[in-house]
């Protein structure tokens, strides 16, 4: 259970579950604000884009002391060490406490915690709240992981969950996690995956068409807006590879910040284009074409989260530093 440290003069219980991470992670693969949902979005051109830059120092390539070459700053947004940049600090003192826990940050998610996760996140409540409901309702005592997990719990067992994460909202949602568990096991579930993990009904009923896939899931899934949609489909593409590369608007944000290319096939290219020179064994995926797509999302989780926890300069001057 992922829980932020006690306050002074409470007894906290210790956590107890299972990490399982990229490197661990096998699943299976065939083949935060609202933003027009289009793949390879490109950032409009600010003001802030026009100012004059201060000139530093430059490098024997020619890049900047200040600005880390794009090999640099790739590499150093895949590496582990990246990770505290990107999560809030709850989220990394709990995870030095109890070492043993699933987050969203750093985990390698199936189909279903996905999109679970990405309805949790839609909801009116801060981002640091949604990534503390999330690594709760994933982690022990509750492994919240599957559809059937979710239905077997009940009704008392999804309320304490959310309870014990300290949301906002208890109620509603928690009954939107017991009727999003139904809907997956009846309408999303093919008969090769029984516990409901990797909604393949979704995409065969819509012929592996991204446009289908959102409107079949915004009619059927309670409270999934185009907010939660983006998150899903960006996440979730390195498995679901119809409509890859997608970049959302906000995600676009977080990557021009950066100095990253906020269009889906540019960024794609950067990652082909570097990719014997980045360190990615650690990645989740069963060969090489796999792990370059978990590259490629990670890559985008991480502008996004840097840029949610205003540290997007910090992971600048850290990844010129290596």
């Amino acid at each position: 259970m992922y829980t932020m440290p006690p306050k002074k003069g409470t007894n906290q219980p210790k956590a107890e579950s299972k990490v399982i991470t990229d490197s661990h992670t096998q699943l299976d693969v065939k083949n935060e604000s609202n933003g027009t949902s289009q793949a390879g979005h490109k950032r409009k051109k600010s003001a802030a884009d026009d100012e004059p830059q201060k000139a530093a120092r430059r490098s024997e390539r020619g890049v900047t002391k200040s600005q880390p070459s794009q090999h640099q700053l790739l590499n150093f947004m895949l590496s582990e060490t990246c990770e505290d940049l990107c999560r809030p600090e709850d989220e990394i003192t709990c995870h030095e406490d109890t070492r043993d826990i699933r987050t969203y940050s750093a985990s390698a998610l199936n189909p279903f915690e996905e999109l679970l996760s990405a309805i949790i996140l839609s909801r009116p409540i801060s981002h640091r709240l949604g990534l503390r409901t999330i690594s709760t309702i994933l982690n022990a005592p509750y492994h919240f992981n599957s559809a059937r997990a979710v239905r077997d719990a009940g009704r008392e067992k999804h309320l304490q969950a959310v309870w014990d994460a300290r949301t906002q909202h208890k109620d509603k949602t928690a009954e939107q996690i017991g009727l999003f568990a139904d809907v997956v096991l009846e309408k999303f579930t093919s008969s090769d995956d029984e516990e409901g993990t990797r909604l393949n009904e979704v995409r065969e009923v819509c012929d592996r068409d991204v446009e289908k896939e959102r409107e079949f899931l915004r009619s059927h899934v309670k409270g999934l807006g185009e907010t939660g949609l983006d998150i899903f489909f960006r996440r979730v593409q390195w498995l679901w590879t119809a409509g890859f590369p997608f970049v959302d608007d906000r995600t676009a944000r977080g990557l021009g910040k950066l100095g990253l290319p906020d269009d889906g096939q540019e960024l794609w290219k950067a990652v082909q284009e570097h990719w014997g020179e980045l360190e990615t064994r650690h990645l989740a995926g069963e060969d090489e074409d796999v792990r370059k797509r978990r590259a490629f999302v990670v890559v985008l989780e991480r502008a996004t989260g840097a840029d949610l926890e205003g540290k997007a300069d910090a992971l600048v001057r850290k990844a010129a530093a290596v």
